[in-house]
C-alpha cells in the first residue's frame, strides 16, 4: 500500500471516530535481487527507519523488479508507482545528469570517499535539487558500485590494449572508454550479464566485485581484472515528491539522516564484501589480475574526454556543469583527506 493510500485510510478511520495507531508504510521498488551487499544496505536502511521512528515508519521492499525494471525507475517513482525506489543514473543520461557526476572516471576508486562526496553534493546543490523536483523526485541517499573492474570468459585483460576486439558489456563513461579502446560494445543490463557470458553473447562485462558475487557471475568467468580506476556512484534511493511532502517534519528528518548515514554503513559493508568476493573468485579458479599503473593511466587519459562531455550535457539542461564538477572534485579531496587522517568511520575509536 502506498503512502497516499495509507493517508486516505487514516483519514477514513479518523472520520469514523475509530482510534488507531499511526503508521506510515513506504513501498520501495528495487530491480536487484534480495542478496548481496547493496541488498543488505537497503534492508539496513529500511530497518533503521523503523527503529529510529519507534515503529512509525515501515518499508515494504519489492525486490527483483516486481514493480518496475531498472530502466523504468525514474518515471515509475515520479508517477507514484512506488513511494520510493532505487535509481541507476546511467540509464537516464538526461533526466539524472546531475547525479551522473558520480559516474565519471575521476580516478577515485574509493567507495566511501565517493559516496560521501556524492551525498554531500546532492544535498547541497540547489540546482540539482530543482532538476529532481521537475521530475517529481527527492534525493534520499546513495550507494556505489564501488570500483569498476572487468570480468571475462575466454579472455583476459592484462593491458589496456587487450580490450580491443572483445565483445564488452559496459555502461556510462567507463563503457565509452572501452569503446574508445576498440571494444565491440553490447547494450546489456548487469542482471543479464551472466547469461551473456555463458552463451558467448559477450566476452567481458564491466563489473563490481560484490555484484559479481551477488549475481553469481564468477561461475561463468575465467578472469577478473582489477582496474583501480574509478566507480559508478550514481546509484541510490529517491522518493516520490508527493510522498516526501506528505511526511511530517520529524519523519523527513529521520529519512534524510538515515539516508545520509547509509554511506558509512554501506562503505563498511562494501569493503568487506569486495574482499570476500575477490577471495571467493580465487578459490573458484578465476584468475584475478591487477592492471599495472601505466596501463590504468591509458584508461584515465581516455576518460577525460567524457568528463568534459558531462559538463557540456549538464549545461544543456540548465545545470552549471563546470562549477558542479569543481565542487565535486573538492569534496572528493575533502573526504580523501578525512579518510587519510582519521581512517574510515567504522575503524575509528572513541575515548
Amino acid at each position: 500500500m502506498t503512502l497516499f493510500k495509507q493517508i486516505s485510510l487514516a483519514l477514513a478511520v479518523a472520520m469514523s471516530g475509530t482510534v488507531a495507531a499511526a503508521e506510515t508504510v513506504l513501498i520501495h521498488g528495487e530491480a536487484g535481487p534480495n542478496r548481496g551487499a547493496r541488498a543488505d544496505a537497503l534492508q539496513w536502511f529500511a530497518d533503521q527507519l523503523t527503529e529510529r521512528s519507534d515503529g512509525d515508519i515501515k518499508v515494504d521492499i519489492q525486490w527483483g523488479g516486481a514493480l518496475f525494471k531498472a530502466n523504468a525507475a525514474v518515471q515509475s517513482i515520479g508517477d507514484g508507482v512506488a513511494d520510493m525506489g532505487s535509481v541507476i543514473a546511467v540509464y537516464y543520461p538526461q533526466e539524472m545528469v546531475g547525479y551522473g557526476i558520480a559516474d565519471l572516471p575521476l580516478n577515485n576508486p574509493d567507495a566511501w570517499v565517493g559516496m560521501r562526496a556524492t551525498d554531500d553534493l546532492m544535498r547541497s546543490s540547489p540546482e540539482i535539487q530543482a532538476q529532481l523536483k521537475e521530475q517529481g523526485l527527492v534525493y534520499i541517499g546513495t550507494w556505489t558500485t564501488s570500483q569498476v573492474n572487468i570480468g571475462c570468459k575466454g579472455a583476459a585483460i592484462r593491458t589496456a590494449d587487450d580490450i580491443a576486439g572483445l565483445k564488452v558489456r559496459g555502461v556510462g563513461a567507463y563503457g565509452k572508454v572501452f569503446g574508445e579502446m576498440d571494444a565491440n560494445m553490447v547494450n546489456m543490463s548487469i542482471y543479464d550479464a551472466y547469461q551473456g557470458l555463458d552463451t558467448g553473447l559477450i566476452d567481458c562485462s564491466q563489473g563490481y566485485s560484490y555484484a559479481v558475487a551477488a549475481l553469481k557471475q564468477a561461475e561463468v568467468m575465467d578472469s577478473y581484472t582489477i582496474l583501480n580506476w574509478g566507480q559508478v556512484g550514481g546509484l541510490g534511493i529517491f522518493m516520490n515528491e508527493f510522498t516526501y511532502d506528505s511526511l511530517s517534519d520529524e519523519q523527513k528528518a529521520i529519512v534524510n539522516q538515515t539516508g545520509a548515514d547509509m554511506a558509512d554503513e554501506f562503505g563498511r559493508m562494501i569493503n568487506a564484501a569486495n574482499d570476500k568476493a575477490i577471495a571467493s573468485m580465487k578459490e573458484a579458479g578465476v584468475e584475478v589480475i591487477e592492471l599495472p599503473a601505466e596501463e590504468r593511466a591509458k584508461l584515465v587519459e581516455k576518460g577525460q574526454k567524457f568528463v568534459g562531455q558531462w559538463a557540456e550535457t549538464a549545461q544543456t539542461v540548465g545545470l552549471p556543469g563546470p562549477e558542479l564538477l569543481e565542487q565535486y572534485q573538492a569534496l572528493i579531496a575533502k573526504y580523501t583527506e578525512e579518510r587519510d587522517t582519521k581512517g574510515y568511520p567504522w575503524e575509528r575509536t572513541t575515548n
